[in-house]
């Protein structure tokens, strides 16, 4: 996992998330095995901002069925990146849609 982009692999848009920009946290999916250290260096060099701290959150997965087949959900992993005051991602900025 060299490539920063293998670590973050999209963006969180949800009305929690939204809440979070106010205090200037973002919050993407990462990859499973990613490392709190790896995430806060891929964020500072895909953006070119200064993140200050780092939680991540490992979401297991949900048994799920559809009729007589059952199966579950994919885990996955959030991290929630809180920037340095005066830093800001341009990509939550924008309208929505």
């Amino acid at each position: 996992m060299k490539d920063p982009r293998d670590i973050i692999l999209r963006p969180v848009i949800s009305e929690k998330s939204y809440t979070l920009l106010d205090h200037n946290k973002y919050t993407f999916e990462v990859h499973a095995k990613a490392k709190k250290t790896e995430i806060r260096q891929a964020i500072e060099e895909i953006f070119g901002v200064k993140v200050t701290a780092v939680n991540t959150i490992r979401i297991p997965p949900k048994p799920k069925r559809q009729g007589w087949t059952a199966g579950h959900t994919s885990a996955r992993k959030k991290a929630v990146v809180s920037l340095a005051p005066g830093h800001s991602i341009e990509f939550f900025e924008g309208p929505l849609g």
